[in-house]
């Protein structure tokens, strides 16, 4: 079974060896439960935004069917001081394009939210409005669920999780640690055991 992974520094692991990427993470852990899935086809830069991800699935030339894709981009949209509602524009363009690549099988999209990087170190030091961040991912993050919803992928709420556990957090005070990826996998498994697990039909 084939995994194709979109987005961004979050989906790359960046300043994680590549096997404490959180899709790895995934793949590995479902192959241990004996579902054949395969090393997932990343595409993911530090950096992107929704638009420069499109540029990039635009480049690259993917095409159906894929048997699970995972979208989560948005947190560098916020970062830039982006507006919601583009990005609501943006994310449901990818949404559609990922159930596209996913042979027009909405539930086995898996889309998870942008964690809040406002409880970091390097958040902290950078001398911005920490509530604000929170206050503005929180409405990505609603902006995001409501579209995949709508559209019938799965979504997974990780936010909680980088914000209760704020000290799991590789070497650059930024990212997650493979630990805190460790903590998403966890919360992705039931949902991708059970995109897996339905029948493939459209």
């Amino acid at each position: 079974m084939t995994y194709l992974a979109l987005g961004d520094s979050y989906t790359i692991g960046e300043s994680v060896p590549a096997a404490g990427r959180w899709p790895v993470q995934l793949a590995a852990a479902l192959r241990g439960e004996g579902v054949p899935l395969a090393e997932p086809v990343i595409l993911a830069t530090t950096g992107w935004t929704t638009d420069e991800l499109s540029a990039a699935m635009d480049a690259a030339g993917f095409a159906p069917p894929w048997d699970l894709v995972s979208l989560l981009i948005g947190v560098n949209n916020q970062y830039r001081g982006r507006d919601v509602e583009a990005y609501r524009g943006e994310f449901r363009r990818l949404l559609q394009r990922a159930i596209a690549l996913a042979d027009a099988r909405a539930g086995r999209v898996l889309v998870l939210s942008i964690p809040d990087w406002g409880v970091t170190p390097f958040a902290r030091d950078s001398g911005r409005d920490i509530a604000r961040i929170a206050s503005e991912l929180d409405a990505y993050n609603a902006t995001a669920r409501q579209e995949t919803l709508q559209l019938g992928a799965r979504w997974v709420d990780i936010a909680p999780i980088s914000r209760t556990r704020p000290t799991l957090l590789a070497d650059d005070g930024l990212h997650p640690s493979a630990a805190q990826y460790a903590l998403w996998t966890e919360a992705a498994l039931p949902a991708v055991r059970a995109m897996l697990a339905a029948a493939p039909a459209a």
